[in-house]
């Protein structure tokens, strides 16, 4: 039956296995953790975990057991901190063994990858994805150790030796880059650790007070201060680090682009991959606001493009904005200069020259300055028109 089931499984499987877009390519176990030195920090992280589980344990839940074993406040506190330290967990080992998601290979998508051909192609031509950054010549991004076109928020990593999708930083602590495919566990795991750490702080102050009693043993009292102040120090550091990812969460924005940013003379506040406060939290957290703070149903689609259709809104009411503004500042910068007007007084006799403010000198003030002086020159002899009307002197003169 064996044999049947293997030839019948191979014969009804194709021969090459169609390309699936919401596949990612990520390489092998093997090729991601190949110095085992470096899962030291791994560990490192872990025995934190496991020695505060311990402390809180042993010195705090387990007493408190004891004395109330049927209280509401010591069901609570178990309940709580076990599921707050079973997702903690969770979410650190999906951050450790989730790929962030690299370019597809020549297999998969053949268009990315860079040829002597099209070594200089630009940003527009022939491409299956919309981008929005580019080289300053307005070429398209290409990394030059992978030989590879770079979609947008991509970056080479040196440690992992490939192109990372949505690229946010490098974390040794958890031996993976922080990309597009794992960026909602790393962002959970901050959370978890936020809220198990003040957890363990503000619960267990009450034992620790009550181990500094002569009467309380050496070790016991020990583990009671150094869980205490473990717990604090890192909840006071996870706290900010957590507070600036929520930041950048909130602008669109990851580490890496946050520090470009700062080098130049722009603000913080301007993303080309703005989608508003909720669709830039969707774009982290999934579509699903009911599976926000659970470690699954991440960001939708693969990482090669962030250009949608409420971004493309967002811009264009930005630019409009700047448009609108450009052309008052313009409107205000005209009406401040003075206008010019005639000082020609008015004859009270007939002729030309008792003419007002007419078409042609408003259109020659802005030409020549010289018209001012001629029109009063043609007012003092328009008022000589009137005396020598009768004799039939030519005192009319046009105006050129």
């Amino acid at each position: 039956w064996l044999k049947i089931c293997t030839k019948f499984i191979s014969s009804s499987e194709p021969a090459m296995k169609p390309f699936n877009p919401d596949e990612f390519p990520s390489p092998s176990y093997e090729e991601r953790f190949q110095e085992k030195i470096k899962f030291l920090p791994v560990v490192f992280i872990l025995s934190i975990i496991f020695g505060l589980y311990y402390i809180y344990m042993s010195c705090h839940l387990v007493p408190l057991a004891r004395e109330h074993p049927t209280s509401m406040t010591t069901i609570c506190e178990a309940v709580v901190f076990h599921l707050v330290t079973g997702m903690l967990l969770l979410c650190y080992f999906l951050s450790v063994l989730t790929h962030p998601g690299t370019i597809p290979n020549r297999d998969e998508d053949p268009s990315w990858e860079v040829t002597a051909q099209d070594a200089h192609q630009p940003l527009g031509s022939d491409l299956t994805v919309q981008m929005q950054e580019s080289k300053l010549s307005g070429e398209r991004r290409n990394c030059k150790w992978c030989s590879k076109y770079k979609p947008d928020r991509c970056h080479h990593c040196r440690v992992c030796r490939m192109c990372i999708l949505k690229m946010d930083h490098h974390c040794p602590w958890i031996y993976n880059c922080v990309g597009f495919r794992n960026y909602k566990y790393f962002f959970l795991l901050l959370l978890y650790t936020t809220i198990d750490c003040h957890f363990i702080v503000w619960t267990m102050l009450p034992s620790v007070r009550a181990g500094t009693q002569p009467s309380t043993p050496f070790m016991e009292m020990f583990l009671l201060l150094f869980g205490e102040t473990l717990a604090s120090f890192l909840g006071a550091l996870v706290t900010l680090f957590f507070g600036f990812h929520i930041y950048l969460m909130l602008k669109a924005m990851t580490t890496i682009e946050f520090c470009e940013k700062s080098q130049r003379r722009g603000g913080f506040n301007s993303s080309t991959f703005d989608r508003g406060m909720m669709g830039n939290m969707k774009q982290v957290l999934g579509e699903n606001v009911l599976l926000w703070l659970l470690p699954m149903a991440g960001p939708q689609g693969r990482g090669l493009s962030f250009v949608t259709e409420d971004m493309r809104l967002t811009n264009d009411m930005d630019v409009g904005r700047n448009l609108r503004r450009k052309a008052h500042q313009k409107a205000e910068v005209q009406n401040v200069a003075p206008k010019r007007r005639s000082d020609r007084p008015q004859s009270s006799g007939g002729g030309t020259g008792s003419t007002g403010h007419s078409e042609e000198d408003s259109v020659s003030c802005h030409s020549s300055d010289e018209f001012p002086s001629r029109a009063a020159d043609l007012g003092s002899s328009g008022s000589r028109t009137g005396v020598a009307a009768g004799y039939g002197s030519t005192g009319q003169q046009e105006v050129p």
